[in-house]
């Protein structure tokens, strides 16, 4: 089997956008092997909001799913309100807070989660407040819009920009290492510079949060 260094090439780094809604495990698990492709090559890796509470917020759901998405405006807000002051830059590693407690972690404690992640980050426990208010909601709104732009439809998380082509996807049940991580990444890419490619699917399977 090949090397990652016998997989990676000399290039420029890649801009790779990835669309995020914190409570949402598949892009979770998409946006961790975007740090691992980070770790073994050059790309300019940055994070942007959408949320599937506003995604969703007219649309008639199963009341499990309903809920879910009633409860998800919380940790969206969080990460509109702490971009709108402190700059994009914190996005990363508040998302890396939060999703590390929400889905490894797997606490559905939204406010002890919210509280937890500011202060890992060392951002104000004042900011928690922005949770359960819509002072931040049109930011998060047009970052949301800016997601589904890219991609051309609504579409749900993950929503990954390679090289300015936007899709939904890929979803993965778990996270891609080393040299696995590089080749997915290449094909991505690959199909990113194809106007033709539309969509490619299969089951999802079980998630394997590691």
């Amino acid at each position: 089997m090949p090397s990652v260094e016998d997989i990676i090439a000399p290039q420029a780094a890649v801009t790779v956008v990835c669309y995020f809604d914190p409570t949402c495990p598949f892009v979770w698990v998409t946006s961790r092997w975007l740090l691992e492709v980070e770790r073994l090559q050059p790309i300019d890796l940055r994070f942007r909001i959408m949320s599937l509470s506003v995604l969703n917020e007219h649309r008639e759901l199963e009341p499990w799913y309903r809920e879910f998405n009633d409860r998800a405006w919380g940790p969206a807000r969080i990460c509109a309100a702490a971009e709108t002051f402190h700059g994009n830059a914190i996005l990363r590693d508040l998302y890396t807070a939060l999703g590390s407690r929400i889905h490894m972690a797997r606490n559905k404690d939204y406010d002890a989660v919210i509280s937890e992640s500011l202060d890992e980050v060392g951002l104000p426990a004042s900011l928690a407040k922005a949770a359960h208010t819509d002072e931040f909601d049109a930011a998060l709104r047009a970052s949301h819009q800016a997601g589904q732009e890219a991609v051309g439809e609504d579409a749900g998380t993950p929503v990954v920009a390679v090289d300015g082509a936007a899709f939904f996807g890929p979803v993965l049940t778990s996270v891609p290492k080393d040299e696995e991580a590089i080749r997915l990444f290449q094909a991505v890419r690959t199909l990113a510079g194809m106007g033709t490619f539309a969509e490619l699917k299969r089951g999802r399977g079980t998630l394997n949060f590691r």
